[in-house]
């Protein structure tokens, strides 16, 4: 007699059962089992069909792949309740049956650590409203479907899974059903990784990896939808996302790279929705957007690496793109939108290292860029052809061959924007192009600032053009239309610096060919937006004190000034090392002499605004990795233009800082004076010894902050002055026997670290005006010069000691 190899062990909650058995199948076993009994099957193949339509569990005595279920053709196993099945091996061979089929609403089983190694139709059938759970499976069916859900109501749960092997899709959800995955891995299949298609069905997957897919790694079609978590697409033959069909699909904290034609492609008025997710190393594009209806919107994104020679963003047909803090570097071509209808959006996004045009639009296509950046690319901004145009608000563009271009009839509106450092025109316009630019500044150029030819009708609101090697303006023809625009090279009235090389409006022909209406139209300006440095330099003579501070400050002009003129004259003009160290006491002055150091800069042509934007620890030092960095980016984004003011910098770089957040910010910094050095100037202030600390934090300090500035306490005559220039100012004055009193009071102040000097002065002033009023409240019929004198008995009270 054969050894009985299948026991069923009774649920212990039954009474009236028969006793528990031992069959010899597994279709006896299970007929005899009932709903909660346990089938435990001895190590060996089954040659049957099994079929589970009772609750029951079904696991192999000797552990995970010592039982296969192997039949000669149909079905391997069919479950239609709510069983549970354990560490099976399933094979099959029918090529119009799937391996293993879940079917019906009662079927709610679970299958963990099987393997089903088949070449069927379909490795998994889940079907007609079943709702199973696979932990830790694994399929392999190199002749069809890896898993196939179908039918409105059906849904599964995947977790630890993985799709070995697949002749087609390695996952297809249909008709309406739902999957969603934790942690599984789908490759080697062909068609598409994951296929989702028709409306209703979706799929969710988390911390999924798709790869070596003949095909795309996810295809979605027909109004199907679906969302991927911290998941990975790569090494596909297709693309790496196809839509379609008004499919909806979204991506967070996904990678998608080594794909060989675009990392994802849509159509058919479908929809992608990108969120903190790279897309790195592709063929093709990165996003290919088609059609009337069709949407990409990408947040806080990063796209580099192209292999191939194409746009990483194309947006045509109509089709629409947003971009929200992206970035974009090593790109052949980075944004190219294309076809009336078509806009793509961009929100304080970054291009770089772009071998040929960040921003294309062509075909009548528009553009919204706001707080955008474009740093070494070919062409920053390239408007093509007639209607292409759109809206620039606070837009950067540096180290470019040409920063906009404007052809053909397009006529984009550019608000705010910079150009820096071109190696050709900063903004060329010709061909019938238009264009308005509103407060624009184009500097550090080699070309020309605005070079506008053809007599192209271009509109220059308050535009400003400064240190460009050829030319502020450059019109070779009437037609520009410049109202408020300024230039450095542009002398002002009776100003004795050389007359400039170039004119601000030339011609081709003669230049009596040009009337004088088109010369009004052309006036430029010189620069007049910041008052002369003689004015601030004359206020910081009237600053008590302060000697040595007034004869650095000084020759710092008089090195840059003189550098300016050297410029205009066609000679080399020394690099300077415009940052500084303030070094003293708190209420010396530090902060008032780095509003005017600003400002003079700013009269010199040196700075494009010369604001002054005043930070501490506290606005650059984040509490979180990270953090930091985004800060101080921040701040000195602020500052652009202008001066980034450092107080007490030394506590970025505390002596017991080794894992100080302060550090990053210190490395942030050296590393955006070294990015952007003609346009910001950095002051550092701060106690003179905790200074040399902070100097000494990070190897780039010290070399870029070359001079140091000392601010001296005051001293009690001193201290007297700024007391009296505080009266003055607020129509008070002090009788001779107060002036005494007040001398004699400053020169008895305790000055240890935190005495404040100027600040100290300020505050005995306001003490004396407060007890004056408490004084002078009392008298019947005050005369003006009792109103206004101060006296010795208004001093404030020094404690005894």
């Amino acid at each position: 007699m054969a050894e009985h190899r299948v026991r069923v062990t009774q649920d212990s909650a039954s009474r009236w059962r028969r006793r528990a058995g031992e069959y010899d199948t597994l279709a006896e076993a299970l007929a005899a089992a009932e709903a909660g009994d346990t089938v435990t099957v001895r190590p060996g193949t089954f040659r049957e069909n099994v079929v589970l339509d009772k609750p029951v569990t079904i696991v192999p005595a000797q552990g995970p792949g010592t039982v296969r279920i192997e039949p000669a053709a149909g079905v391997a196993l069919t479950v239609t309740a709510a069983a549970t099945v354990r560490d099976l091996v399933i094979e099959a061979g029918d090529s119009s049956a799937p391996a293993v089929l879940v079917t019906g609403p009662d079927a709610t089983p679970s299958l963990g650590g099987c393997r089903i190694e088949t070449r069927s139709a379909t490795g998994v059938e889940i079907t007609d409203g079943a709702r199973p759970t696979l932990r830790g499976c694994v399929v392999a069916n190199p002749a069809g479907l890896g898993l196939r859900l179908r039918g409105e109501g059906t849904a599964a749960a995947f977790e630890d899974c993985e799709v070995a092997a697949a002749g087609q899709a390695g996952l297809a959800v249909l008709g309406g059903a739902t999957a969603v995955l934790d942690r599984c891995r789908l490759h080697h299949a062909s068609g598409a990784g994951v296929l989702l298609s028709d409306p209703g069905s979706a799929a969710e997957l988390t911390g999924c990896e798709i790869y070596e897919i003949r095909g795309s790694g996810v295809q979605a079609d027909a109004q199907a939808g679906g969302r991927l978590i911290d998941c990975e697409i790569h090494r596909v033959t297709g693309n790496g996302l196809t839509l379609d069909g008004e499919a909806v699909l979204s991506l967070t904290g996904c990678r998608i790279h080594d794909v060989p034609e675009n990392a994802a492609d849509l159509r058919g008025r479908s929809r992608l929705t990108l969120a903190n997710t790279t897309v790195r190393d592709f063929g093709r594009g990165a996003l290919s957007v088609w059609d009337q209806g069709t949407e990409a919107v990408a947040e806080s994104c990063k796209i580099h690496g192209s292999t191939g020679e194409y746009p990483a963003l194309w947006v045509s047909d109509g089709a629409r793109l947003t971009l929200t803090d992206c970035s974009l570097h090593d790109l052949p071509d980075a944004l190219f939108v294309l076809d009336r209808d078509s806009a793509a959006t961009a929100e304080g996004c970054s291009f770089s290292r772009i071998r040929s045009s960040a921003v294309s639009v062509s075909g009548g296509a528009n553009v919204n860029l706001s707080g955008c950046r474009v740093q070494e690319a070919g062409t920053g901004l390239w408007f093509r052809d007639h209607g292409s145009g759109g809206l620039l608000t606070g837009c950067e563009i540096s180290d470019v061959a040409t920063g906009v271009i404007v052809t053909k009839g397009a006529d984009p509106v550019l608000r705010d924007c910079t150009v820096r450092a071109s190696t050709d025109a900063g903004v060329y316009v010709s061909a019938q192009g238009r264009g308005t630019f509103e407060e624009c500044r184009v500097s550090h150029g080699k070309g020309f600032g605005f070079h506008i030819i053809d007599g192209c009708r271009t509109q220059l609101t308050r535009c400003r053009a400064e240190q460009n090697e050829r030319a502020g303006f450059e019109f070779s023809e009437p037609g520009p239309v410049a109202e408020g625009c300024t230039s450095d090279d542009v002398l002002p009235s009776g100003g004795d610096l050389p007359a400039p090389r170039t004119a601000q409006l030339t011609a081709t022909a003669a230049p009596l060919a040009l009337s004088a209406p088109a010369l009004a139209t052309a006036a430029i300006a010189p620069i007049p937006d910041c008052r002369p440095a003689d004015e601030a330099l004359a206020e910081l003579d009237t600053l008590v004190g302060l000697a040595t501070v007034k004869q650095e400050v000084r020759t710092l002009i008089d090195l840059i000034s003189v550098g300016r003129r050297r410029r205009q004259a066609g000679l080399k003009a020394p690099s300077l090392r415009r940052h500084l160290v303030f070094t003293g006491a708190p209420g010396t002055g530090k902060t008032t002499v780095a509003r005017l150091y600003g400002e003079i800069l700013a009269s010199l042509g040196v700075l494009q605004r010369g604001h002054l934007v005043e930070v501490a620890r506290v606005d650059l030092v984040g509490e979180h990795i990270g953090s930091t960095a985004i800060r101080t980016a921040a701040a000195f984004d602020r500052a652009r233009g202008g001066v980034l003011f450092i107080d007490e910098a030394y506590a970025l770089a505390p002596e017991d800082g080794a894992r100080d957040f302060g550090r990053e910010a210190i490395d942030t910094l050296v590393k955006l004076m070294e990015d952007h050095r003609d346009e910001v100037v950095v002051i550092v202030a701060g106690y003179t010894a905790e200074m040399e600390r902070f100097l000494s934090a990070n190897p780039g300090v010290s070399s870029r902050f070359s001079r140091t500035i000392s601010f001296p306490d005051y001293t009690a005559d001193e201290l007297l002055e700024i007391a009296r220039a505080q009266c003055a100012e607020h129509e008070y004055a002090l009788t001779e026997a107060a002036a005494l009193a007040l001398l004699d009071h400053f020169g008895g102040l305790e000055r240890g670290p935190n005495f404040g000097n100027g600040r100290t002065a300020r505050q005995v002033f306001e003490t004396m005006v407060e007890r004056h009023a408490v004084r002078v409240a009392h008298l019947a019929d005050p005369s003006t010069e009792e109103l206004q004198l101060l006296v010795p008995q208004d001093l404030p009270v020094v404690p005894l000691r």
